[in-house]
């Protein structure tokens, strides 16, 4: 199972660090095409059912479910942490393994899923794919993981070590996929354009 985990575009709400450079609307926007490539990643990987879960019942994101054939559910809990540890928790009751991926990093692409499922299946506890800013643009897990989550300081350079120390001190097999880049601050724009991105889900659906 691959589930994307999003936030609703909600102007003034997402992507806050890019709105200064772009405006609150067109950081909106932005956003709204990176879930659409992750959701197109997430299909054409065909690693099994997918689902968004996403922080409200947002109109477009409806829209796009709907188009795409996929379920939409709501997160729940206080935190990212506690959201995430219950999104992957209630995946593996239905399905053999989960991969949590992150609607900020379309560098990300499907064979990268798929390698991914090959290696859990083979044995791998864990696989994270890091981001070059110090987090992760996707965690897979074979059985619950409640503990990475857990007191996680989200949004710091400090994650993906946190979470592949805190894996490996209890005895996980860890694999890691190659770095990506997300899309979080004004810089990052010159790496990865809105242009690209619009076209980014008709190259998904290709691989």
């Amino acid at each position: 199972m691959v589930i994307v985990f999003t936030r609703a575009p909600v102007a003034g709400r997402v992507k806050t660090r890019l709105a200064a450079s772009l405006g609150a609307e067109r950081a909106a926007r932005l956003h709204e095409r990176l879930t659409a490539a992750a959701l197109a990643t997430a299909l054409a990987a065909r690693c099994g059912p997918v689902e968004v879960h996403a922080t409200a019942n947002h109109a477009w994101l409806l829209q796009l479910c709907r188009k795409s054939g996929v379920v939409l559910r709501l997160q729940k809990g206080k935190d990212l942490g506690e959201r995430m540890a219950k999104a992957t928790r209630a995946a593996l009751r239905r399905a053999p393994f989960v991969l949590l991926v992150g609607a900020d990093s379309p560098e990300l692409t499907p064979r990268a899923l798929r390698r991914a499922a090959r290696w859990l299946a083979g044995g791998a506890g864990a696989v994270l794919a890091p981001a070059r800013d110090g987090g992760y643009a996707m965690v897979g897990l074979r059985r619950p993981a409640d503990f990475v989550f857990r007191a996680m300081p989200w949004g710091s350079e400090r994650v993906y070590g946190e979470t592949a120390k805190r894996l490996k001190d209890c005895g996980w097999r860890l694999r890691a996929l190659e770095a990506v880049s997300d899309v979080d601050r004004p810089e990052d724009l010159a790496r990865v354009r809105a242009l690209r991105l619009l076209s980014a889900a008709r190259r998904c659906a290709r691989r």
